[in-house]
């Protein structure tokens, strides 16, 4: 092979991966923690749905939308049952929630109940779910998944 080939396929495999690490890039920022804040509320079920899958959850169901009884999401991960109540919210979220989670949990007798949110807690919320047993998953939580998963 001559000189001019090799240089040819040297700009093509170079070309190629220039395009690869701009369409890894363009991904990754489609999946940013932020996005979560601009959904509305059934799109962000299904996008914490997508992130208890990355993170090992399997048989996950998005429940229907009105008379979910509390729950949005069935999971299932390590042969234990989880219901969980999803909440995008501009702020705080508290104990009506973390009640949600409660009452959804035993409405589908599931193990666990868990709330998923794009925010944090009150502390109000988090007395109640530690008294109820109820998980909380916050933006951290989330954004956790992210970062392992990515």
């Amino acid at each position: 092979m001559t000189k001019e080939i090799y240089l040819g396929i040297a700009v093509v495999v170079l070309a190629v991966l220039a395009l690869a690490v701009l369409l890894a890039l363009r991904v990754a920022r489609r999946r940013r923690p932020g996005d979560m804040d601009m959904m509305e509320g059934h799109a962000f079920e299904y996008y914490c749905a997508d992130l208890l899958r990355r993170a090992g959850f399997l048989e996950v169901e998005v429940t229907r939308g009105s008379g979910d009884y509390g729950v949005d999401i069935l999971a299932e991960r390590d042969g234990v049952t989880y219901a969980v109540q999803c909440k995008r919210y501009d702020g705080p979220v508290g104990v009506k929630a973390v009640q949600e989670a409660y009452a959804g949990r035993d409405y589908y007798d599931c193990m666990v109940g868990a709330v998923m949110t794009n925010q944090y807690f009150t502390r109000p919320a988090v007395e109640v779910a530690q008294k109820l047993k109820i998980l909380l998953w916050d933006r951290g939580y989330l954004e956790g998944i992210l970062e392992e998963r990515i």
